[in-house]
């Protein structure tokens, strides 16, 4: 089975570096799950963001952390947004940041 790449969209992949190690190598570990096809252990769908936006949330000692994606293409999985979550409810910043990366991504076209 073929693993989907990895792309990382605006500062993405440097927000999770800055990460706790144990958040970090757990997000890693749901994404590797996210690129064979399996669902992370835990996660919702980031509906407000658009459809087959998903978020997975990790937690560690220090705190709450949550990585929003879409996997629903064929060619990749795009990591649109990496942060910790500081309240209840994600802030509208988070939320429009992901949706202005999401926007980002090429739209397949008919030809293809």
């Amino acid at each position: 089975m073929r693993m989907k790449p990895v792309v990382w969209l605006g500062s993405s992949k440097a927000d999770l570096k800055a990460f706790p190690a144990e958040a970090m190598d757990d997000t890693g570990h749901q994404l590797f799950r996210v690129q064979r096809g399996l669902d992370p252990d835990d996660w919702k769908p980031m509906t407000s963001i658009g459809v087959g936006v998903r978020e997975i949330r990790v937690r560690d000692s220090s705190g709450a952390f949550r990585t929003i994606y879409l996997a629903t293409r064929p060619e990749a999985i795009y990591v649109l947004h990496c942060f910790r979550k500081k309240s209840q409810k994600t802030t509208r910043e988070d939320i429009e940041l992901a949706r202005q990366r999401l926007a980002r991504i090429p739209r397949k076209t008919s030809h293809d």
